[in-house]
């Protein structure tokens, strides 16, 4: 119980400190992308507007555009068209370090001018092989590779631009290799100190939960003896006395005692002790301990129906089987509805036995349903003292269900309630 509350603290810590990690990237290279995406477009159309077939602004020299008659064409994005040598330091220095390619075509297909900024990276034929394969994209920008390019056409000629920002794009790579990996290095530190301070957190429940088991044992062990004095003595007064109300009164209070008690010791010793486990027929065990509850489901008005397979094998203790099957169909009957049914169900189903009882009897709401298992718990609330329950059972079976590597749960559906159990067949 304590190390899946461990696995859920972890779990929620690094659970969160992931999706904060990987949020937080997202936005940052999303953002960093398109801002840097948005510059290179800039520095292109700066690239574009400037350009003449006497070729591209050098260093110092400003160029005003010769073909005032031209326009942008409509799905080009707006940008705000800048002089990149009258811009801020930062724009200045990414334009004059980036690389422009360009190629002016003529109405006819002819090639007019190659341009190449500064690099010698690239050949004539390599920037007009280049320029062909924009052409063949059919836009007026875009991407390709490490490059983006646009293309605008002019009063006299086609201008097919490009320009190499592989630079930019290494670095965001290693920006964000080298973000990841030091993110990984702070998930595993960020472990190591939720895996500890998870022990530390859950140390005193789990000392606290220890010490309740223990104190319920010794007492348990400690109040067996009382009782049996009183309950001896009782009966000893009741045989020389004759027949005595208050006699009776102490022998049906300690005869009540007695069974919590009993109940208590059970429940410590299943939830401490491993069961010595071994193959059982499970469901020659189920219709044997459900012949006795015939005649008690007879008594209030039930009728026992059973659905049960042959030949269903498992691993199992087969005290805690028995009782396992005597508290779900103890409990049905108690809690059922006058003069209805209660189905006893055994199948194979996915290589698991599936154990189940149902009763129609009073809906168990969703909060309930959280708390069923736990100890003294009880639907009505009330303390009945004509009955010899305590809200141990169920946690008793959930408890040998937990010691079988099984589950067991409540289900309710058309005025019906059912406890299922789950157990690994062999």
């Amino acid at each position: 119980m304590f190390k899946k509350s461990r696995f859920r603290i972890i779990a929620v810590v690094m659970l969160s400190l992931i999706l904060f990690l990987f949020g937080t990237l997202i936005i940052i290279y999303g953002s960093s992308y398109f801002e840097i995406s948005e510059r290179n477009y800039g520095m292109l159309e700066n690239y574009v507007n400037t350009y003449s077939l006497t070729g591209p602004p050098k260093e110092n020299e400003k160029r005003e555009i010769k073909e005032s008659s031209e326009t942008p064409p409509k799905d080009v994005p707006p940008r705000e068209e800048k002089d990149p040598k009258n811009g801020k330091d930062k724009d200045k220095h990414l334009y004059d370090s980036a690389d422009f390619y360009s190629v002016a075509k003529g109405h006819d297909g002819s090639i007019i001018d190659v341009s190449n900024s500064r690099s010698n990276l690239l050949t004539e034929e390599e920037i007009v092989e280049f320029a062909g394969k924009i052409e063949s994209e059919e836009k007026s920008y875009g991407r390709i590779g490490n490059y983006v390019y646009m293309v605008r056409a002019k009063e006299k000629y086609t201008l097919i631009a490009f320009m190499d920002n592989s630079v930019l794009t290494e670095n965001m790579k290693t920006l964000l290799r080298q973000t990841l990996f030091y993110g990984l290095i702070s998930i595993g530190v960020i472990f190591v100190i939720s895996y500890f301070l998870s022990i530390r957190i859950v140390k005193p429940l789990e000392e606290n939960y220890e010490k309740q088991k223990q104190f319920i044992s010794d007492a348990g062990h400690e109040l067996k003896t009382p009782i049996s004095v009183i309950s001896a003595n009782a009966e000893i007064l009741e045989r020389e006395c004759g027949d005595n109300v208050w006699l009776s009164n102490i022998l049906y209070e300690n005869e009540r005692m007695g069974l919590l008690i009993k109940q208590l010791l059970e429940l410590s010793r299943t939830e401490d002790a491993v069961p010595t486990k071994e193959p059982l027929n499970l469901s020659r065990i189920v219709l044997g301990e459900a012949l006795p509850f015939e005649s008690v489901a007879f008594e209030k008005n039930h009728e026992l129906i059973y659905d049960v397979d042959d030949e269903i094998y498992v691993s199992g203790n087969i005290a805690q089987m028995k009782q396992l099957t005597a508290i779900l169909l103890d409990n049905a009957i108690s809690h059922s509805v006058p003069e209805k049914e209660i189905v006893l169900s055994l199948k194979e189903k996915r290589k698991h036995a599936c154990l189940s009882v149902v009763n129609y009897g009073q809906e168990i709401t969703k909060e309930q349903k959280t708390e069923i298992f736990e100890r003294f718990y009880r639907l009505d609330k009330v303390r009945n003292s004509s009955d010899n329950h305590y809200g141990l059972g169920l946690p008793i079976a959930k408890a040998i269900v937990s010691a079988h590597k099984g589950k067991i749960d409540v289900h309710c559906y058309e005025g019906k309630v059912e406890f299922a159990v789950v157990i690994p067949i062999i």
